[in-house]
């Protein structure tokens, strides 16, 4: 099976240059690029003259189920958000978490994303057929993605300094009830997610592991997690210092930050992926850097909470590896990797006033978008960039679009100009699965339908765990206001003094 790609303006793997050229793909992969190439006959031929030839992005951390709670909170940290989780997560049935994820990997089609590392949580422990039903998803709408159902058998609750000690009689008695999901029920349900996924798809789907965050997991999970990994050869994505009360917390349990930690049980490797990475300080980095892990950098979440700036030029300075993320819509909103490329390329500047010489400027943000994250992907080598051999993930744009007229400097149009509204035709492992900016794998009116009916039943449904985080939500509020006060080496806040 063979399709060339003709005539169109070919971003160079160098990512230095744009021009006319072809593209040749065979089977899965791009076998040459060049001017007036030759190919078979029965090649199908895609005429891209006046189109923009790319790399698919690569999304280095999104979680699918947070597609059906799109737009639900305001003026929340992500501590306000885990308060809300039940309310947002629970009494979804494998038809809703189908729907959730295939509306996600629509969504990153259609605005040029190819990949995606997908961190899917499921309350209060995700189950065998909720994990095949977001598999399945991926697979039908055609996406290429490294799933990992997100873990924890700690309560939330239970991770806020000094939470508990805030709480009236009552409500400590109901959240000190509350069980955890059982660590080896966890271990047993991630090694069977393994063994049952990982390649399936003609190899587009991964599997991974995912302590959801560091201090909701024992150490007995976090080194059962480091057993898989060595086991299977599979990666690790947790969240990591994505918050100081995570930091905070980390200080007060371990005597030692998160990143120190996961260092200390052997957990950081090339296979090993922290997102976030807000409050990272320069021992932090320095440990993730010597070990060959990456950083998946989240900016337009990282403000819509009030996490902070990510310090991502330490990182770079540091050779860390950075990928770059959407993260879920609750707290970002989209899956529009164009918007992420915009916030990443501004976000930092106010850190360094008149130094722009240690801006993020849009090389490499380009960078963290293709090779970046194709790296916190495991895929270093076969995806991020049109060149022979890479598999054939490939968007065409419309070089005559708004946001690309005139196209003075191709990456800076890229990054800072265009929404995603320019994507015309996606190719994923050779196979075209949009083209006029219509999906062709699923039908995307029937999907947005069901999730619309799926999201308000589920509103009404959990209307009694929605009262329960509001009553909850003063007493988090001030635990976090607390831990964010105490003195820490770093600030990653813009508050000033």
């Amino acid at each position: 099976m063979a399709t060339i790609i003709k005539d169109g303006y070919v971003l160079s793997s160098d990512s230095e240059e744009i021009s006319q050229a072809d593209v040749l793909i065979e089977n899965d992969r791009i076998s040459a690029v060049g001017v007036g190439l030759e190919h078979p006959e029965d090649a199908d031929v895609v005429p891209a003259s006046g189109k923009i030839v790319l790399p698919g992005l690569i999304n280095a951390h999104t979680h699918g189920p947070n597609n059906l709670t799109k737009g639900c909170g305001d003026n929340w940290t992500l501590e306000d958000q885990l308060n809300h989780s039940p309310a947002l997560s629970s009494g979804r049935t494998p038809d809703d978490r189908y729907v959730s994820a295939a509306i996600g990997a629509v969504e990153m089609l259609k605005s040029g994303c190819t990949a995606a590392y997908d961190l899917f949580m499921t309350l209060p422990a995700p189950t065998n057929e909720g994990i095949e039903a977001v598999v399945r998803a991926y697979t039908d709408v055609g996406l290429r993605a490294v799933l990992a159902p997100a873990v924890a058998d700690i309560v939330f609750y239970e991770t806020v300094p000094e939470l508990m000690d805030l709480l009236p009689d009552d409500l400590r008695k109901q959240v000190e009830s509350m069980e955890p999901a059982a660590t080896d029920a966890l271990l047993q349900m991630m090694e069977q997610h393994i063994r049952d996924w990982d390649g399936t798809a003609n190899g587009r789907i991964r599997a991974a592991v995912a302590p959801t965050i560091p201090g909701q997991a024992t150490d007995e999970l976090l080194e059962g997690c480091g057993r898989l990994v060595r086991e299977y050869g599979v990666g690790l994505h947790t969240h990591l210092a994505e918050t100081k009360m995570q930091v905070i917390q980390g200080l007060n349990r371990w005597g030692m930050t998160p990143t120190a930690k996961l260092a200390d049980l052997g957990l950081l490797s090339q296979g090993f992926v922290g997102a976030h990475g807000v409050w990272l300080t320069p021992e932090d980095i320095d440990l993730l850097a010597g070990s060959g892990s990456s950083i998946a950098h989240n900016p337009a979440s990282n403000l819509k909470l009030g996490s902070g700036i990510a310090p991502v030029r330490e990182m770079i300075d540091a050779d860390l590896n950075v990928g770059l993320g959407s993260d879920g819509s609750t707290s970002s909103d989209n899956q529009n990797l164009f918007g992420a490329m915009h916030f990443a390329g501004m976000v930092g500047n106010v850190r360094f006033p008149h130094d722009t010489s240690k801006w993020i400027g849009s090389r490499d943000v380009w960078d963290m978008v293709t090779r970046g994250s194709a790296q916190t992907l495991g895929m270093a080598e076969d995806i991020g960039a049109i060149a022979p051999g890479r598999k054939a993930d490939v968007i065409l744009l419309d070089a005559n679009s708004v946001y690309l007229r005139p196209l003075n400097d191709p990456l800076n149009a890229l990054v800072y100009a265009e929404t995603g509204a320019s994507v015309e035709s996606v190719f994923v492992n050779g196979r075209l699965v949009m083209k006029d900016r219509k999906v062709l794998t699923v039908d995307e009116d029937a999907l947005n339908l069901q999730a619309q009916e799926a999201a308000e039943r589920l509103r009404k449904e959990n209307a009694h765990l929605w009262k329960f985080a509001e009553v909850m939500s003063p007493y988090v509020s001030a635990a976090c206001k607390s831990a964010a006060a105490i003195p820490y080496p770093i600030d990653r806040y813009a508050a000033g003094s």
